[in-house]
């Protein structure tokens, strides 16, 4: 058995649901033969996600975190590939935080790349039926900001812990008056479960075409 903490996000930006903490639970719900899985929901607030989830990897002892995020906008599952070590806030955060050009570790790397074989993942993905792909900025809101903090825990503290972060779509109820793209949070589940068993399982990560031109 593969141990696996999953996170999601609360609600944020006058949202009343965040389909990353609904996909997040359905996903630990049901794990997927192989796998223990553990969910935990993260504030979206700036240094107090990260607090959490240090305490939840701490708990649980995962061997794999596989965080989750709401980008309200995107068509697709996209995993990402990389994180920046800049806090830059277009929005407040739950908090009211507006961060701008701040490093989230002062002298810390300018980035790291995810520990999780993300062309594999996007791969086992589409294998499923669903849509995804490889993304290149977690922007540079609170998802980035966890996702650059769990980079940072593995390469200076846990380096036996592997990690990344994954985008996903609106649910279809958060977009019935304003035509954005959605997927249903069952498929956004569906979608984790095999990024999950696709981690647990690869070590070395396809070598196929998954950039971008801008």
């Amino acid at each position: 058995m593969t141990r696996v903490l999953l996170t999601g996000f609360a609600p944020f930006d006058g949202e009343s649901t965040n389909p990353s903490w609904q996909a997040v639970r359905a996903a630990a719900d049901e794990p997927p033969t192989g796998i223990e899985a553990f969910a935990v929901e993260l504030p979206c607030v700036y240094g107090a996600s990260v607090a959490v989830l240090r305490a939840a990897i701490e708990e649980t002892r995962p061997e794999i975190v596989l965080c989750v995020g709401q980008a309200g906008g995107r068509p697709d599952i996209t995993v990402e590939r990389i994180a920046v070590n800049v806090d830059d806030a277009r929005i407040p955060d739950a908090s009211g935080a507006e961060p701008v050009d701040e490093a989230i570790v002062p002298g810390g790397p300018a980035a790291y790349f995810s520990t999780l074989p993300v062309k594999a993942c996007v791969a086992a993905v589409r294998a499923a039926g669903l849509p995804a792909s490889v993304s290149n900025t977690a922007g540079t809101f609170v998802c980035n900001h966890v996702f650059y903090a769990l980079a940072h825990l593995i390469a200076t503290e846990l380096p036996d812990l592997r990690g990344g972060f994954v985008h996903v779509p609106y649910a279809p109820e958060q977009v019935v008056d304003r035509g954005r793209p959605s997927l249903p949070v069952g498929a956004v589940a569906r979608a984790l479960r095999e990024i999950a068993v696709t981690a647990a399982h690869t070590r070395t990560d396809l070598r196929v075409a998954g950039g971008a031109t801008h």
